[in-house]
């Protein structure tokens, strides 16, 4: 605060006085004043702030005494409001007379020389804490930016770095701040090194950590760059490491990290000390069990003479935690405590078990579904209000309502009810994500003119759980239009029920391997049962009419089947063999089992499926049955990596001494069956060298999934090898007759459906097997 006196006359001695006062005010030291009576108030020096600013926080008005604790009051306060760099307050005649000098204000922010962030992040950021266009500018303010800037840096390996703050005034009391940054290069690990380890190599410990030096793939990974977070939980991956081999006193004594002068290198050493290793002599559990220590006994994962593991020993108490939360006891503490015996390297446990209170659910909270109706959430829940906490329903709760894949994200929590000692509240937060899929497509070409294709599929259409799907092709070979609607809780009790109807005509363009009309229209309703938390048997009937008309020069299968169930001539030899039309209609009955007890329907991590289905046509133009069964495995393997294995095995027969229809058959190749191979191109092959399908089906895939580093999720790249064959009816099915694949690919639930690409290379195709190495499909599973 600036305090000018130039003379010390009478006349002037209050206006002096006040002056003094404030300047006592930053010194600390005191000096009275004579108070007098305000008779108006004048405010000088604004150029931006309104006067009645001032006004508000002058803690006097006209016709008020003002005295000396007024004047310190005032001049706080308008201090306070960081508006101003010099406050001084006068008084002339009665007139109180405030003098102040306005802090400059941010024209704007520039930055120059960044590449490492996008520089609207850096604006953004920058003004979350203070420093902004139209901001009051404070030096503290931008310097605390710049040391922000340099923080942010030094986290991405930019450790030679400079940042140059430069403040421009400009017109008007303001000023522009520009950040001139050079970047330098990156320091990447140059050397890890680990001291102290006996029991295992370097090589093998340095496997453990995420850190690394530069490798293939460091420069996307970015493992090559120093962190001091990822640094935290190598120490952490070490240690457990260790533990959970029997080293239950390893340590790690310290790390020291070090960088070239030129900022260019750096090198990490770890300091460990491994200690003895440990077997187990004795486990016993203690406290208040309700007569249930042999069944949690059994829960455990260590027993005598066990080399000590961390983690099972975690996972045990854990899973005692759980059993005793399905009874109840959602606050059951469980610890395990133990005794050393070094000479014999030995330890023993005694693990104490204390129940707590019983408590009872007290209420079922839902947000984030903003779109989906909370009964849609609601009726999946195992767990019930008002009733005893059981840790198996509520999780139970929450994976229904993972599987039904309406939302990004599911979070559940159980906090206490601040009010009682023995109620929670189940606090269950979903962040929706689109659920339609909506697909579009045109085309022209010389043979099929202009060709529209479209679909649409709304699950959980309008909120309500139901799933609609609009399906329609107008090209000239393929036409169809199909619909269908399934609603997951027809009944209260969970029975769903499907519906769908559609219309096909398939017609090949004229004069490219032989004309012939398919025309199919059918419908079918399907009802779902479940029977217990991952098991459910369904159930339909359905009609279909299928008209095949052929003419001279149709492909041999057709003529034959128009020559089996129509007008053609059954005779062979006969030039008009088969030529005319067939109409059959069939009744299929069917009926399924699935398990499902996979964590996720989309993006599956652990758990298993399985769907038993048996199709049967007893009634009708043509009887057949086909059965199918499918069978998948999802086990985490190694940190995020997951073995996914799929098999399936199909077979279909005719009935009453018909052949299996055509129209029924199964396909191989592409992605679903076989990757490296065109799809639906295996098995028997007419003359023009088009596959014929078979009765039978035998499939297996095997994938190694795993996610991008720092991405969504559902981001994913897979290796895989396939193999499976299609066989005709009645033909023996013969290892030497299937075909295999293998390669690499990326899956991705994308905002409009699932995606997945493949590429891959045939491993033992045969002269008449026609491959294809790049493969897409919008779809879902192998």
């Amino acid at each position: 605060m600036k305090l000018h006196i130039e003379h010390f006359t009478l006349p002037n001695f209050r206006r002096h006085t006040l002056a003094l006062a404030a300047l006592a005010f930053c010194s600390g030291s005191a000096f009275a004043i004579q108070p007098f009576t305000v008779k108006d108030i004048r405010v000088e020096g604004l150029q931006r702030t309104e006067a009645g600013t001032v006004f508000s926080y002058l803690p006097v008005r006209v016709g008020e005494i003002f005295d000396d604790a007024k004047s310190t009051t005032a001049i706080k306060s308008l201090y306070a409001t960081g508006f101003f760099k010099d406050v001084q307050i006068e008084e002339q005649g009665g007139v109180l007379v405030v003098l102040l000098e306005e802090r400059p204000t941010i024209a704007g922010v520039e930055f120059t020389g960044t590449k490492e962030f996008e520089k609207d992040a850096l604006v953004k950021a920058l003004k979350d804490i203070g420093i902004g266009e139209s901001r009051i500018f404070d030096k503290a303010t931008v310097d605390r930016a710049e040391q922000e800037l340099k923080r942010q840096y030094l986290s991405k390996g930019l450790y030679g770095m400079k940042i140059t703050t430069t403040i421009t005034p400009i017109e008007r009391n303001r000023v522009r701040v520009t950040f001139a940054v050079d970047e330098g290069e990156i320091a990447r690990i140059a050397q890890i090194n680990i001291i102290g380890n006996k029991a295992f190599s370097d090589s093998e410990l340095r496997e453990l950590l995420s850190l690394t030096t530069p490798g293939w793939f460091t420069w996307y990974t970015k493992a090559d760059q120093y962190s001091k977070q990822k640094l935290s939980g190598d120490i952490e991956s070490l240690k457990s490491f260790y533990q959970n081999r029997g080293y239950l006193e390893m340590q790690v004594l310290s790390t020291q990290i070090s960088i070239t002068p030129d900022k260019k290198d750096i090198y990490i050493t770890i300091n460990l000390v491994e200690g003895d290793k440990y077997n187990i002599s004795d486990i016993k559990l203690e406290g208040d069990m309700f007569g249930r220590e042999q069944e949690l006994a059994a829960l455990m994962l260590l027993k005598k003479g066990d080399v000590y593991n961390a983690a099972r020993l975690t996972e045990s108490t854990k899973r005692i935690s759980e059993r005793m939360g399905n009874f109840g006891y959602a606050f059951a503490n469980v610890n395990a405590n133990p005794i050393l015996d070094k000479e014999k390297k030995e330890v023993a446990f005694t693990v104490f078990v204390d129940p707590g209170k019983r408590v009872y659910v007290r209420r079922i909270n839902l947000a984030g579904n903003t779109r989906t109706r909370d009964e849609v959430i609601r009726r999946e829940f195992r767990q019930f209000e008002s009733s005893w906490y059981d840790g198996e329903k509520i999780k139970a709760s929450r994976d229904r309502v993972e599987r039904l894949s309406y939302f990004n994200d599911v979070k559940l929590e159980t906090p206490e009810v601040s009010t009682s000692t023995d109620q929670v509240d189940v606090n269950l937060t979903v962040t929706e994500k689109p659920t339609g899929n909506l697909m579009f497509g045109a085309g022209y070409s010389s043979a099929e003119k202009l060709t529209l294709t479209g679909s649409i599929q709304q699950a959980n259409a309008f909120g309500s759980g139901d799933t609609i799907g609009l399906d329609v092709n107008t090209s000239r070979q393929n036409r169809t239009i199909a619909v269908s609607h399934t609603d997951p809780y027809f009944t209260d009790d969970g029975i769903s029920r499907s519906v769908d109807a559609y219309l096909r005509t398939t017609r090949p363009i004229i004069g490219s391997i032989g004309d012939y009309k398919v025309q199919t229209t059918g419908g079918s309703v399907r009802f779902g049962v479940p029977f217990s938390e991952v098991d459910t048997i369904f159930f339909g009937l359905g009609v279909e009419r299928t008209k095949v008309e052929t003419y001279n020069g149709s492909p041999y299968r057709y003529l034959k089947y128009v020559a089996d169930y129509g007008t053609g001539s059954k005779d062979s030899t006969s030039v008009n063999y088969g030529v005319g039309q067939a109409s059959t209609t069939s009744f299929p009955l069917t009926a399924a089992w699935q398990r499902d007890s996979r964590d996720s329907v989309l993006t599956p991590t652990i758990g298993r499926y399985q769907r038993a289905n048996l199709e049967l046509a007893a009634v009708g133009s043509f009887k057949y049955y086909r059965a199918i069964y499918n069978a998948q495995y999802f086990q985490p393997i190694y940190r995020s990596v997951t073995l996914a294995l799929n098999g399936e095995f199909d077979y279909g027969h005719g009935l009453g001494g018909r052949p299996y229809p055509l129209f029924k058959n199964f396909y191989a190749g592409g992605i679903g069956s076989v990757r490296g191979y065109e799809p639906s191109s295996l098995g028997t092959k007419d003359p023009n060298g088009d596959a014929l399908g078979g009765a039978t089906r035998l499939l297996g895939n095997i994938e190694l999934q795993i996610p991008f580093p720092g991405a969504d999720k559902s981001l994913r790249w897979f290796t895989f090898i396939d193999g499976g064959q299609v066989f005709d009816e009645g033909q023996k099915i013969r290892t030497s007759d299937l075909r295999f694949g293998a390669g690499i690919g990326i899956s991705w639930i994308s905002p409009v459906g699932p995606l997945k690409l493949s590429f891959g290379k045939a491993l033992n195709a045969k002269p008449d097997d026609k491959k294809q190495s790049f493969q897409f499909q919008m779809g879902t599973g192998f």
